[in-house]
């Protein structure tokens, strides 16, 4: 058996059942890609970035995630559709196939952790078939210096083959594909899909479990920034809401675009990259992103232009799910380490293509927890012709394929942390005004903007507000470099009792969504859902 790389002291490939393999430890990111392009996986892009093509999956598989039904699991997790059981049996039996694969195969193991909190740290220790995978865990986890790695003792295993294919039948999945937890034998297995997302979305599953339930840390899929003086804004929302666009700020520094803890006396980054679409990427538009898309990074799935390794970031041909991976130091304003004090200001941001949302509203603790736990966005549905009308989303706690506990739990540790560190928390629309999808306008984002910058320099606690006749919400009636009848969204529509209507068919979209969650909410909750 060979083995290279630096590792842990007496730490083997044996020591995770895995029988004469090749075992390369940590190489660094330039190996890594060498090795990559030398097989004919990668291809080295104009900006110095390999691109890679993850194969049959360009994205997450959420049928096909489970976590083992077991004793520290059966009564905590919240069974269902999102959170699907798997029998610790067929876990067994699976992991030792798995295993068989791995068995005298060239692999390439990573060791990192997560949490940048070192209260909170967890070491992780990442096995993968395929060097770019690895390069991807480099990119994303946060990493130990040498003499971490000399003494480095993981708590949880991941093993990421996408060559191997489950057999329905006889191990119990859904299909060939699968990302299995096992919260008591602390492994993932990753298997049949080369999708690079399932690997930090396992962790972040997983912290997910372990930080609320057992730590008494709420965990969080959000984005969060600091002041100049040291104020720390987070920002919730799902994909095209503007979470990645408004936290990065360049007067704000970053503390991370996507996965949080929250303890008692911090707010800090579970991560230590970043995981950016990238389609119509451009450095007009992003450049941060764009300017971290060099050496180092991972594209994946992307697209050239004819004859060359320029990539064309407007071609959706293979996936609108285009992505690059890169460390978190790619970004020039970013706080280090990837922790900060307790939050002001916490801002839900969703794009309502109904147009009846305001652009700005302040939250009661009430209505704090009932907008995380509905967690909606509306999608444009511009895909056949002459279909105009938007469809609601709703994702608990804005990112329910993550959440193994009941959303309530998340929510009321959310609602208790905002009364006890005095969080303003805002609803922030990022969609439409004046009338629907096809009829209204986008809210400009220097308007969005302006109003975030106004609620992050105090420039709105002390204005008029005025209730929505509806949902209830706390509407500023002036905001500095914002037009005053925007704040209104009644005020923008020409009919008003059109405008009625919509608000009163998006309520009824809330209540509806709402009652999967009722009986487990408490009465302040309740009281918080839009009129009927």
């Amino acid at each position: 058996m060979t083995e290279t790389g630096k590792r842990a002291k007496n730490a083997t490939i044996t020591d995770l059942g895995i029988k004469n393999a090749n075992a390369f430890w940590n190489l660094s990111p330039e190996e890594l890609s060498k090795i990559a392009v030398d097989n004919g996986q990668a291809k080295v892009t104009s900006q110095g970035a390999i691109a890679i093509n993850t194969g049959e999956f360009t994205g997450r598989s959420p049928l096909d995630r489970f976590i083992v039904k077991d004793d520290l699991t059966k009564d905590h997790v919240w069974w269902g559709d999102v959170n699907q059981s798997f029998d610790e049996n067929k876990f067994d039996f699976l992991h030792k196939k798995m295993l068989k694969h791995l068995e005298g195969k060239k692999l390439f193991v990573r060791d990192a952790y997560a949490c940048a909190e070192e209260k909170y740290k967890m070491n992780i220790r990442v096995v993968n078939e395929y060097s770019w995978s690895n390069l991807f865990a480099y990119n994303m986890f946060l990493r130990p210096n040498d003499s971490e790695i000399e003494n480095f003792k993981p708590e949880w295993v991941i093993l990421n083959a996408p060559k191997f294919l489950a057999k329905p039948e006889i191990d119990g999945t859904r299909k060939h594909n699968f990302a299995i937890l096992n919260f008591t034998k602390k492994i993932i297995l990753i298997g049949g899909t080369g999708y690079t997302g399932e690997i930090k979305k396992g962790i972040f599953s997983a912290l997910n479990f372990i930080l609320p339930h057992q730590k008494n840390v709420l965990s969080m899929h959000c984005s969060a920034n600091t002041g100049q003086k040291g104020d720390t804004a987070i920002f919730f929302g799902l994909s095209g809401t503007g979470k990645t666009t408004l936290s990065a700020d360049p007067n704000r520094n970053l503390i991370g675009d996507d996965e949080h803890g929250w303890s008692d006396e911090t707010i800090f980054n579970f991560e230590g990259g970043c995981y950016a679409k990238c389609i119509d990427l451009s450095e007009k538009k992003e450049p941060d992103i764009y300017a971290a898309v060099r050496e180092g990074a991972l594209l994946e799935n992307i697209s050239y232009y004819p004859e060359t390794n320029k990539v064309n970031y407007e071609d959706a041909s293979i996936t609108q799910n285009t992505r690059v991976s890169y460390p978190i130091n790619f970004i020039k304003n970013i706080t280090k380490p990837s922790f900060a004090k307790n939050p002001k200001n916490i801002f839900f941001l969703t794009a309502d293509a109904f147009g009846v949302l305001p652009p700005v509203s302040k939250l009661t603790s009430g209505q704090t927890m009932f907008h995380f736990i509905s967690g909606y966005t509306a999608k444009v549905a511009g895909t056949e012709e002459g279909v105009t009308e938007p469809q609601t989303t709703f994702s608990a706690c804005f990112g329910a394929p993550f959440m193994p506990l009941h959303p309530t739990k998340y929510a009321e540790m959310l609602g208790e942390k905002m009364k006890k560190h005095d969080v303003n928390v805002w609803l922030i629309n990022t969609g439409w005004s004046g009338g629907a999808y096809g009829t209204g306008e986008r809210i400009p984002l220097k308007h969005t903007r302006a109003m975030i910058t106004a609620i992050l320099n105090n420039q709105i606690n002390d204005v008029t507000y005025v209730k929505h006749e509806i949902f209830g919400l706390n509407m500023p009636t002036s905001c500095p470099d914002v037009p005053s009848e925007l704040l209104n969204p009644k005020n923008t529509w020409e009919n008003k009792s059109d405008y009625d209507l919509k608000a009163k068919e998006l309520a009824n979209a809330f209540n509806k969504n709402f009652e999967q969650f009722a009986d487990n909410a408490s009465d302040e909750i309740l009281e918080a859902a839009p009129k009927k």
